[in-house]
């Protein structure tokens, strides 16, 4: 998948379309209280849309049971939706994931998820919008 088209947004328009909870944590990299979640039991097939833009960012398919009190995923819906960046924010390094179209904050990934990437993407449920699969 080639680079999604940048979607470029005022301050302003985000704080009018955002809840302060959301509007804290993709904008201000913020992060929501563990274990608050009503996505982190969605159990349903269906996609995770990034709250700031509607792109498909994570897949039922893909989510799993971390015990961390977030929604976690082993990988993204597809290649080139997130991007991700060095946080120093605490006393070690993390890295950050934001959605590659709007730039919004969407959590941490780790390298202690399960096969078979490996990978941990603890993910803020405040900033999605699950769609789920039609039965």
């Amino acid at each position: 998948m080639s680079k999604l088209p940048p979607i470029e947004k005022k301050d302003a328009e985000w704080k009018a379309e955002l809840t302060p909870e959301q509007y804290h944590i993709a904008r201000n990299e913020g992060t929501e209280r563990a274990f608050t979640s009503p996505l982190n039991n969605e159990k349903r097939k269906g996609e995770y849309h990034c709250i700031g833009c509607q792109t498909v960012l994570w897949s039922s398919d893909h989510k799993y049971d971390s015990g961390s009190g977030w929604p976690s995923f082993f990988q993204p819906a597809s290649d080139g939706v997130v991007e991700v960046k060095t946080d120093y924010k605490l006393a070690s390094a993390r890295t950050e994931v934001h959605c590659a179209s709007c730039g919004a904050h969407m959590g941490h990934v780790f390298e202690d998820g399960p096969a078979p990437t490996g990978l941990r993407y603890c993910i803020n449920g405040s900033v999605l919008q699950f769609e789920p699969e039609e039965e």
